[in-house]
């Protein structure tokens, strides 16, 4: 089993969700947060006056997945989130040692 993390950016997070439906991906958890990479921040003019955004805003997906399917979902979302400039995310895939699902002590891949 893998676990994908992806970093995205939010209006992008409809066609995501269409392209992992689209592979069979059946649920997934979305956080709002907050970062920086190569994109660094950047200068915004409130009210005249300029002050600097350090942290940009973004999307936090956890997905998982039968290790059969990783490629794929990745894959998938890579397509679906690039725009094409900076800032359009990052994806990392994880083992899971272990899963359950609490209603019916279901475990590993029968679990998800």
């Amino acid at each position: 089993m893998k676990l994908i993390i992806a970093t995205i950016k939010p209006f992008k997070l409809e066609e995501v969700r269409e392209a992992l439906t689209a592979v069979g991906v059946r649920g997934m958890m979305v956080h709002e947060i907050k970062g920086f990479g190569a994109q660094s921040g950047h200068t915004e003019i409130y009210r005249g006056s300029e002050y600097v955004v350090n942290f940009v805003p973004k999307l936090k997906l956890e997905i998982a997945v039968p290790s059969s399917m990783a490629d794929e979902v990745i894959e998938a979302i890579a397509k679906a989130a690039r725009t094409g400039k900076i800032g359009d995310g990052k994806i990392f895939a994880i083992d899971i040692a272990q899963a359950v699902r609490v209603r019916t002590g279901e475990t590993n891949d029968d679990a998800l």
